[in-house]
């Protein structure tokens, strides 16, 4: 594996059916149950699962280079300073094996027992249909981060035609080669369903129960999170505006024309 001048390695060619992006800040305490409990819901499956610590100072990566070296499947990553979960987890999917790429957050609130639906949901989909998005139930956050939420996810889904209830879920899954074409700016993984849309596939969704985080406090607050997101908003409106048409492209077979 070699070193690239944006500090990212490139993936061997061996090919997985799934690789599972964790993006983790602060995270030492929950990261070896959440790991286990991926183990168990793929089991049977060739996988992998990539933890990108983004920065931490809490020794996450300390606990991740011990857990590796018990589970050859575990492939840790280290920001040298905080970028972001969607920076993590671009750093995932340019790394990745797998086919297709499931993200999960590595704070314990994703199950990760569904992941498995969500990779059959997207085979189910046929090619055409290129994301698998959890959808939240149950959402264990305070009163004031889930009305915030529904209001955001409400104003989103009007702007941007998107069909998602619940885009700032974790629990996803998506083609990698999909993956790869999108367009890549900081908060990018709230948006995806959106920017799968616009590149001309259809998405599928999944409903999936939320639950409490074992250890730690969220990184996010309301205000902070919904500054950023209306310029965000308005770029993914922009974007969706300036690509009119998707082109449908076929080979031309070489031959002589009589």
């Amino acid at each position: 594996m070699t070193k690239t001048g944006e500090g990212i390695f490139q993936p061997a060619s061996e090919c997985l059916e799934v690789t599972v992006v964790v993006p983790a800040k602060d995270e030492r305490d929950n990261l070896p149950i959440l790991l286990d409990e991926i183990a168990a819901a793929l089991d049977g499956r060739r996988f992998e699962v990539i933890v990108v610590d983004d920065g931490s100072g809490d020794g996450t990566d300390a606990v991740l280079a011990d857990y590796a070296a018990g589970h050859p499947w575990l492939r840790p990553f280290r920001h040298a300073a905080s970028c972001g979960q969607s920076c993590a987890v671009r750093t995932g999917v340019l790394n990745a094996r797998g086919a297709v790429v499931a993200t999960i957050d590595g704070d314990g609130e994703n199950d990760p027992a569904y992941i498995p639906q969500l990779l059959d949901a997207l085979e189910r989909g046929g090619p055409g249909v290129a994301l698998a998005a959890g959808q939240r139930l149950g959402r264990k956050a305070s009163l004031a981060k889930r009305y915030a939420s529904r209001f955001a996810n409400r104003l989103r889904g009007w702007m941007l035609q998107d069909r998602t209830r619940d885009s700032g879920c974790g629990l996803k899954a998506v083609r990698r080669e999909v993956f790869l074409r999108l367009p890549y700016f900081d908060s990018w993984h709230r948006f995806l369903p959106a920017l799968v849309i616009r590149e001309g596939y259809d998405i599928v969704h999944v409903d999936v129960i939320d639950r409490h985080r074992r250890h730690g406090t969220s990184k996010y607050g309301i205000f902070d999170r919904a500054l950023i997101g209306v310029s965000d908003l308005l770029g993914v409106w922009w974007l969706r505006r300036r690509r009119r048409r998707v082109p449908q492209v076929s080979a031309i077979a070489a031959g002589r024309r009589d």
